[in-house]
């Protein structure tokens, strides 16, 4: 459980994927509020998602890329995935673009 992983309450940012406001996932989500916060974005916000500057990193540095194989182009963005994550200032840049932050009550 990521609660007991992280020691920490879980905020979770979703947009409107069919799958994230699904009745199940809704269920589960309202049935954990001690550690879980769902903030819901918008219908179409990329601007308010995180993750759309995380992707949009990645991306740009595939541009010349030429992959051989399937195997070699997912190991190459998990590759590049994984050294975003490993760039706290990044990552803190990438949500500061989004007006959000990572304070312990949700905005």
């Amino acid at each position: 459980m990521a609660c007991r992983d992280l020691g920490a309450p879980v905020i979770l940012i979703w947009d409107n994927l069919n799958t994230h406001i699904s009745k199940v996932m809704r269920t589960f989500t309202g049935g954990h509020p001690d550690w879980l916060t769902v903030i819901q974005l918008p219908a179409y916000a990329p601007d308010l998602n995180p993750v759309e500057g995380a992707w949009s990193s990645m991306k740009s540095s595939l541009g010349n890329l030429t992959a051989c194989t399937l195997d070699q182009l997912t190991a190459t963005i998990r590759n590049r995935l994984c050294r975003i994550q490993r760039q706290p200032a990044l990552n803190n840049a990438l949500l500061g673009q989004t007006g959000l932050t990572l304070e312990s009550q949700p905005p």
